[in-house]
This record gives structure tokens, C-alpha cells and sequence, in this order.
């Protein structure tokens, strides 16, 4: 029976583990241009780029700190909130991103589903030690914005995702977790 349980309890986490496996990082390092300029591709990490005006560069320029490598996104002195949008194939669950900047500027996340607004991040004030913020919604979304005061003075940088369908709704994980509860009372009295 021990044995059965142990084998039930480890298929269990290795199963919720494989369902983060396909999560992905873009760290921008790998678009190279001329003089470490360059717009980010259409299609760049399997994502839709082609209605924003991200460019991704290379060479150091306080404080447009990148976080990781060289590589970071910034917006030109002409970009919007709608020309920051970000689309997605497919529906993924957005993790976050980290920013960098001038302290006048601050960023936020307004995540869409199927054309409508899903959730807000919080607000993150810059500096030029990047920071994380948490895009705040666990669900899936098809569309990123990145809301901002000041678009020309930040970079984003390690943008994080993964895909929709292998991501565990809440309910999903919470019966699994209640699962391996009760597997271990039953373990403990028997």
C-alpha cells in the first residue's frame, strides 16, 4: 500500500511540475542590429509584435538597466500605450517582466482577453537597479499593454509566460493538493 501511495504522491508532482516546464523567458539578448540597435521582429518568441514600436538594444546606457545579458525593449519618444501591445498567439498565462528607467516614469500591465480588459498590475516606479513586476493575473490573456507615463524612459527586459493549456486552473490544483492530503492521513494511520 506505501509503496502504491508513494508512487500516486510522486506521478502527482511530477506531473504539476511538467505543467510549468513550457514557461519561457524573452531576454532580448539574441536581437542584434546595427550599431546593438534594432526593432524587435514581428513574430519574436512566438509572439505578435507587429502592431508595437518595441526596439531592443544591446549597448550599456544608464539607467536603462537590463536585468539579464545585454539585451532590453524600450519604447521610442513617440510610443503609446497601444503601440506598447504585446499580442499572443495563443492565450498564455503572463507572469511579469523586469523594468528599469528614469524615476519620473512608472509602468503597469493591463492584460485582454478576446478584447477585453481581464486585469491590472500594480504600478511600478522606476530606478535604474531593474525591478519585477508581477503582471497580478493568474488567468489566461491574449493581449499585454504596458501602461506608462513616460514611454521613452524605460527599458523592460526577461518578459515571462507560459502556455494557457498547461498551467492547472486553481480549482485543478487545489483538489490535487487536498488529494495528497488525505493520501498522507491515510498513510499516517495505516
Amino acid at each position: 500500500m506505501h509503496s502504491i501511495l508513494r508512487g500516486v504522491i510522486a506521478g502527482t508532482a511530477l506531473a504539476l511540475c511538467a505543467s510549468f516546464a513550457s514557461a519561457a523567458v524573452l531576454s532580448f539578448d539574441d536581437i542584434v542590429g546595427a550599431n546593438g540597435y534594432a526593432a524587435v521582429p514581428t513574430n519574436y518568441g512566438g509572439l505578435d509584435w507587429s502592431g508595437s514600436s518595441w526596439s531592443a538594444f544591446t549597448a550599456p546606457e544608464a539607467p536603462y538597466t537590463a536585468h539579464s545579458g545585454d539585451g532590453r525593449i524600450a519604447m521610442g519618444w513617440d510610443g503609446t500605450d497601444a503601440t506598447s501591445t504585446i499580442r499572443f498567439i495563443a492565450p498564455t498565462v503572463f507572469d511579469g517582466a523586469w523594468f528599469a528607467g528614469y524615476g519620473e516614469a512608472s509602468v503597469r500591465f493591463d492584460l485582454y482577453l478576446a478584447g477585453a480588459l481581464v486585469g491590472s498590475s500594480d504600478t511600478l516606479g522606476l530606478s535604474a537597479t531593474p525591478a519585477f513586476l508581477a503582471s497580478g493575473w493568474t488567468g489566461a490573456v491574449d493581449a499585454v499593454v504596458v501602461s506608462s507615463n513616460l514611454h521613452a524612459f524605460y527599458v523592460m527586459d526577461d518578459f515571462s509566460f507560459q502556455d494557457a493549456s498547461e498551467v492547472p486552473e486553481p480549482a485543478t490544483l487545489a483538489l490535487v493538493l487536498a488529494g495528497l492530503g488525505l493520501a498522507g492521513v491515510a498513510r499516517r494511520r495505516g
